[in-house]
């Protein structure tokens, strides 16, 4: 008996296609399928471990996409889970290479963060980014010559050659932007971040002439909260919001540490940083006021 099609999740067939070709994506989804199959045929974890013999713990990373897949695991998983059915078998099975896949950014593994990979590959597949930032420009939308500066804030001790790679790692993750289908970008920031000039007024001015550049982009929206908004919403600092849309995946709030990040996905954290991000779109200036502002601060740099 083939087990039946899970209610709200794509086919598998069309999961490749809708994932804006990016492994991180796909695994995601794939596991998410992998847990809904196991789900409706009530196994539990342990048993689902034994089929693979693997433990019950690498069943859960599976299902939550943070590890790779191998094709015997899947098809075993897939035998336990009632699905017979060979057109739906390969529609899932053929998924398994293009989720382990490299993205384009493992070429930037030396430098890349195994923290920050999996933001890239959200980010790439994301449908909508929402971002607050109270000390730097949001990554991107960063100039070339204000990222290298921002690069060698967090890298002091860094060669050239590993510096130039950073920047070049940040400005091939804003092609996302200029793509033929790019996400909407929305992003708040403080005033400080524009005030405090980093590398130099005259590289903060080039930034700020990049961020006019920007905006006038459709899907890009930019606010600034001005200093005379006093306290405001998000006093525990930066974070972004990731929308899929069409994917089956829910909203993901990032939060960057120093040495870290934090992914959050219950529905009650994703709810409660969408009203603080509504309550600074509120202090914020509003998005009319943005180029006026951003031309004042230039001239006062």
């Amino acid at each position: 008996m083939t087990a039946a099609p899970t209610e709200g999740v794509p086919h598998p067939i069309d999961l490749a296609a809708r994932s804006r070709r990016s492994p991180t994506v796909l695994r995601i989804l794939l596991g998410t399928q992998l847990r809904r199959l196991r789900e409706s045929r009530h196994i539990r974890l342990e048993e689902a471990g034994h089929a693979i013999r693997a433990s019950h713990s690498k069943i859960s990373r599976m299902e939550l996409g943070r590890v790779g897949f191998r094709r015997r695991d899947v098809a075993d998983l897939l035998t336990l889970y009632g699905v017979t059915d060979e057109s739906e078998r390969e529609a899932l099975l053929s998924l398994v290479a293009q989720a382990n896949a490299p993205g384009w950014w493992h070429k930037y593994d030396d430098v890349l963060p195994s923290w920050f990979e999996a933001y890239v590959g959200l980010e790439q597949a994301a449908s909508a980014i929402r971002c607050y930032e109270v000390q730097f420009v949001p990554g991107l939308l960063q100039a070339p010559a204000y990222a290298e500066a921002v690069v060698r804030l967090g890298h002091p001790d860094a060669s050239g050659e590993e510096i130039e790679r950073r920047v070049r790692l940040r400005m091939d993750r804003q092609e996302v932007l200029v793509r033929p289908d790019p996400p909407i970008l929305w992003a708040v920031i403080d005033e400080a971040v524009l005030r405090r000039p980093v590398g130099g007024a005259e590289v903060m001015r080039a930034q700020i002439e990049h961020l006019l550049e920007m905006v006038a982009q459709p899907r890009v929206t930019l606010q600034i909260i001005p200093f005379s908004a006093g306290g405001h919403a998000a006093a525990g600092g930066p974070f972004s919001i990731l929308r899929f849309a069409g994917v089956g995946l829910p909203d993901i709030v990032y939060l960057e540490q120093l040495t870290s990040s934090i992914y959050l996905e219950k529905r009650e954290d994703i709810d409660r940083y969408l009203a603080v991000m509504e309550r600074l779109c509120m202090q914020a200036g509003p998005v009319s006021e943005t180029k006026r502002m951003l031309r004042q601060i230039m001239t006062e740099l």
